[in-house]
């Protein structure tokens, strides 16, 4: 077997992991079907990439969902797996054009706010847009309710997301 396919086995092995944390976390409910799912995303998408950790997001959110009933329903929860899928991509991709040209610290700093801004605000945003649509823009701005609970799990998932990131860049690195 050559390298590239032993390292693209060893990837979706180790995103199948990942993927799989991620139905670990989705039991784990912060508030209603806000949950740690987004967790190993936030992690894969600093460790293997944007793309992989969007699929892993998207995935995740999917799990959730199905395990909280889809209480907002199918369609709704379709768009916030895909604005999870975006904000992993975000995530991972200012990650990656800011490692080489700040400290890590500021790096990992800017990329938090990114993911921040991108799972809480502008997901919910989508959200909004999207119910509007389906159900009428009453319905939609209740929504609005869930700003501070998002952002506030977006915050914690991130900062855990770094933590296990730095420990895990060493050994990951090592494996390569």
């Amino acid at each position: 077997m050559n390298t590239t396919t032993a390292m693209n086995t060893k990837t979706l092995v180790i995103m199948a992991l990942f993927t799989a944390l991620s139905f670990v976390g989705s039991n784990v409910k912060i508030f209603g079907s806000i949950a740690f799912d987004s967790l190993p995303g936030f992690v894969a998408a600093l460790l293997l990439g944007p793309v992989q950790g969007a699929a892993i997001g998207f995935l995740g959110h999917l799990f959730t969902a199905l395990t909280s009933g889809f209480p907002l329903s199918i369609p709704m929860h379709f768009v916030i797996a895909v604005s999870m899928a975006i904000t992993m991509l975000g995530f991972g991709f200012t990650y990656n054009a800011l490692k080489n040209r700040a400290s890590e610290r500021v790096s990992l700093a800017v990329t938090g706010i990114v993911g921040t801004i991108l799972n809480g605000p502008v997901s919910l945003a989508l959200s909004i847009s999207t119910l509007a649509f389906l159900a009428g823009i009453e319905a939609a701005w209740g929504l609005l309710a869930l700003l501070p609970v998002l952002t506030t799990a977006a915050i914690v998932n991130i900062v855990i997301a770094i933590a296990l990131f730095k420990t895990l860049e060493r050994v990951w690195n090592r494996g390569r």
